[in-house]
């Protein structure tokens, strides 16, 4: 199957001053881009086969800096949970909540106020996802590989499906600003292959196959190793 590096959108103006942005249309600050222009730099050195993307600025915003000349298919199964009442409210004032320690705690029983369910985030993001690698996989073969920029929480949603864990696990995953995820999806389970990555992304590129195959010392290096392995 194909390969997906999973792109956390650069730092905001809400990141900056401590607010829980949501869906709301803010945008990279001068760090952000400066993040993004530098998860660029790691791209650059990818062929990817598809860049798509949540619709909000943020992260379109990311993706014409890391990705330039490039035109992302914008995908809602991507976009920031909704979190309702909480959008744009300061994380110090939301913390004093008493649904905060059940987003941290238990989470796949939040349900924002006039807002989203998180459990149903991260049921549209990982159908999204895997939906987007079939296809990727069926159109541009199975070393192809591809980028989906998102958000935090959707990553981390993403990556506790991938590593078999129960939504209220997810608290415990990173997914920084500008960070790169990577996942592999198989027939038989996904590969988690990276985290929170801000490193080279060169040995991601899978070597040409000259027609013999080589006996894998685990199952990790059939599945989820990506050049030699992590």
């Amino acid at each position: 199957m194909a390969t997906v590096l999973l792109l956390r959108h650069g730092r905001t103006t809400a990141n900056a001053s401590g607010g829980l942005a949501g869906r709301q249309p803010v945008e990279l600050d001068d760090t952000g881009r400066a993040q993004a222009a530098r998860a660029g730099e790691r791209l650059k050195e990818l062929p990817l086969a598809a860049v798509v993307s949540s619709p909000l600025i943020r992260c379109r915003q990311t993706l014409e800096l890391a990705t330039p000349g490039t035109e992302p298919v914008l995908e809602d199964g991507l976009i920031e949970c909704g979190y309702g009442d909480w959008e744009g409210r300061p994380l110090k004032e939301l913390a004093k909540e008493p649904l905060w320690p059940v987003v941290q705690h238990h989470p796949s029983a939040v349900v924002f106020p006039n807002g989203e369910a998180m459990a149903a985030m991260s049921a549209r993001a990982v159908a999204a996802v895997r939906s987007w690698d079939a296809r990727v996989t069926e159109e541009h073969g199975p070393e192809a590989v591809w980028l989906a920029c998102s958000h935090g929480d959707v990553i981390k949603a993403i990556v506790a499906d991938a590593l078999g864990l129960h939504l209220d696990q997810f608290q415990r995953i990173v997914a920084d600003p500008a960070s790169i995820t990577v996942i592999r999806y198989t027939p038989g389970r996904p590969f988690v292959v990276r985290v929170n990555e801000t490193g080279e992304l060169a040995s991601l590129v899978p070597p040409k196959s000259d027609g013999r195959e080589k006996a894998a010392d685990s199952d990790a290096a059939v599945g989820g190793g990506a050049g030699g392995g992590v």
